[in-house]
């Protein structure tokens, strides 16, 4: 449910600036208030209150950001408050970003490893995976989990592609179930 939320109303964010062909000023508004947002839990705290109204919701809003962002940025964030969806903000500003560095070519990688990387094989994997993509430019967060034992596991929007032993193992044990289920 939350992802659709945040793709509803990301792409109806998206959908304004791209009318109005303010794409980049917006995403640097919308990449600053993510910023901001991050660096003061506090204030999702604060408008995630169920005592508080929508109406002090939107006075809040008005309060902090009237006359700092724009005029288009200020009546979309009143707007989920009105929605009582602003719980949702985080991410509907993440779609947006996303959407936005889609259209200019740019994708985000998640790589999970069982270990550490040198710079070498982070560069290999990096030239890899731009090769077999629509990107023109890729940025690659590396993550590490031992669990998975060995190989990788790479996601790129909603495609996974999982070669780590882990899940080779979990499936081979799943293969030798059914055989023995079959014998039976």
């Amino acid at each position: 449910m939350a992802k659709l939320v945040s793709k509803t109303y990301g792409e109806a964010l998206y959908e304004l600036a791209k009318e109005k062909k303010t794409e980049g000023a917006m995403l640097e508004e919308v990449t600053a208030l993510k910023e901001i947002l991050a660096a003061n839990p506090e204030f999702s705290k604060l408008m995630e209150n169920p005592r508080i109204t929508k109406e002090e919701r939107i006075s809040i809003l008005e309060s902090i950001f009237e006359k700092r962002v724009s005029d288009d940025l200020m009546s979309f964030l009143c707007v989920l408050a009105q929605k009582g969806r602003i719980s949702e903000l985080d991410k509907v500003l993440e779609y947006f970003i996303a959407r936005i560095r889609e259209d200019e070519g740019i994708g985000t990688a998640y790589v999970t490893t069982a270990f550490t990387l040198g710079d070498a094989k982070k560069k290999e994997i990096h030239d890899k995976i731009l090769a077999t993509t629509k990107y023109k430019k890729l940025d690659v967060i590396y993550s590490v989990d031992e669990s998975i034992i060995g190989g990788m596991i790479i996601r790129i929007r909603d495609r996974v592609v999982d070669s780590s032993i882990k899940t080779k193992l979990e499936h081979m044990e799943r293969d030798l179930h059914s055989v023995l289920l079959d014998e039976e």
